[in-house]
């Protein structure tokens, strides 16, 4: 388990004190996939950084199962950083070495006999599915190879967590669901407990169990992903997955309302069912849902006809259904 407690960091610069971390305070589960998301420059990164220490808490603490991590010595803290691996948006492998080379590195830092450390590379090279290109450089892969070796490289020390930091943010759609599928089984396999830091929603969508918000140095909300993304309660958290120049304009000035999609089953057709019961038509001018699990989350935004009562029809239905919705207009 991860506590954070009351963690803050503080920068000097030319420019004066920059207060990157405020009184942040998050308890990560074993065994769970959370994410961490903000817009850039809300300290995200500093905070992945501050787990294990890379970057020393100017207040507060990082608990480690137990082990107060500011309160180690440097050689206590290089032995505990073992079991935390940590995967960076620009991959930072080492191009003179080839993928076998650079898996084996964190196990010749940690003592391990060649002929031992290469037969686990091999193991985890083959996990990550690059077995074919186990003697090719850096410069030979691509993108999303790069990043599986870097995930192998994580696994080398047999980590009990793994931070990422904007791991997929420099890969195309397709290799950045191949890279979060491969997370999500690593996670079920080996129980390893992920930290996802990203300015992606839909990455903290299809893979992690909790969300943090994080806006202007501090936690602006945080939950589990499927009650942060259907119910936003922080104008951060709105900001981030109920983008306001989408929902603006989709609104005309008339009857509308934004109906909310927080548990029912995603193969449900909602709307249809709700135009055929009361005989309204209404215009759909905006809809973010997402499956996750076959279940939907999201909004859809509907415009009402003028009519006062069969816009009352709608709301009738949708109350007698339990169907949360808002008006906006």
């Amino acid at each position: 388990m991860i506590e954070i407690k009351n963690l803050g960091k503080t920068f000097k610069t030319s420019f004066g004190t920059v207060k990157a971390l405020d009184n942040i305070n998050l308890t990560i589960s074993d065994g769970e996939i959370f994410g961490i998301i903000g817009l850039s420059g809300a300290g995200k990164s500093t905070l992945v950084r501050c787990i294990n220490l890379l970057e020393r808490p100017t207040e507060g603490d990082v608990v480690l199962d137990g082990k107060s991590l500011t309160a180690l010595s440097k050689k206590e803290l290089l032995k505990v950083r073992q079991s935390i691996g940590m995967i960076f948006q620009g991959f930072n492998l080492l191009e003179q070495r080839n993928v076998l080379k650079n898996v084996c590195y964190p196990l010749e830092i940690a003592g391990v006999k060649k002929a031992e450390a290469e037969k686990k590379a091999k193991e985890l090279i083959e996990l990550v599915g690059l077995s074919d290109r186990i003697l090719s450089y850096p410069s030979q892969l691509s993108g999303g190879q790069k990043q599986r070796v870097a995930i192998a490289r994580a696994l080398a020390t047999n980590p009990k967590y793994i931070l990422c930091d904007e791991a997929t943010s420099a890969l195309d759609p397709n290799t950045t669901q191949s890279i979060l599928e491969l997370l999500k089984q690593i996670n079920k396999t080996m129980g390893v407990t992920i930290v996802v830091i990203t300015h992606e929603m839909k990455v903290i969508e299809q893979i992690c169990d909790r969300v943090a918000v994080i806006d202007n140095s501090k936690i602006a909300e945080f939950g589990k992903v499927s009650t942060v993304f259907s119910s936003p309660k922080s104008e951060i958290a709105k900001e981030l997955i109920l983008p306001k120049n989408n929902t603006n304009a989709c609104i005309t000035g008339k009857k509308s309302i934004r109906i909310v999609f927080d548990g029912e089953k995603s193969r449900r057709s909602v709307i249809a069912d709700m135009i055929l019961s009361t005989q309204v038509p209404v215009n759909i001018m905006f809809a973010d849902t997402k499956d996750i699990d076959g279940i939907a989350y999201g909004h859809m935004i509907l415009e009402l006809p003028d009519d006062d009562v069969q816009a009352g029809k709608i709301f009738a239905y949708l109350d007698s259904n339990g169907i949360s919705y808002e008006r906006e207009v």
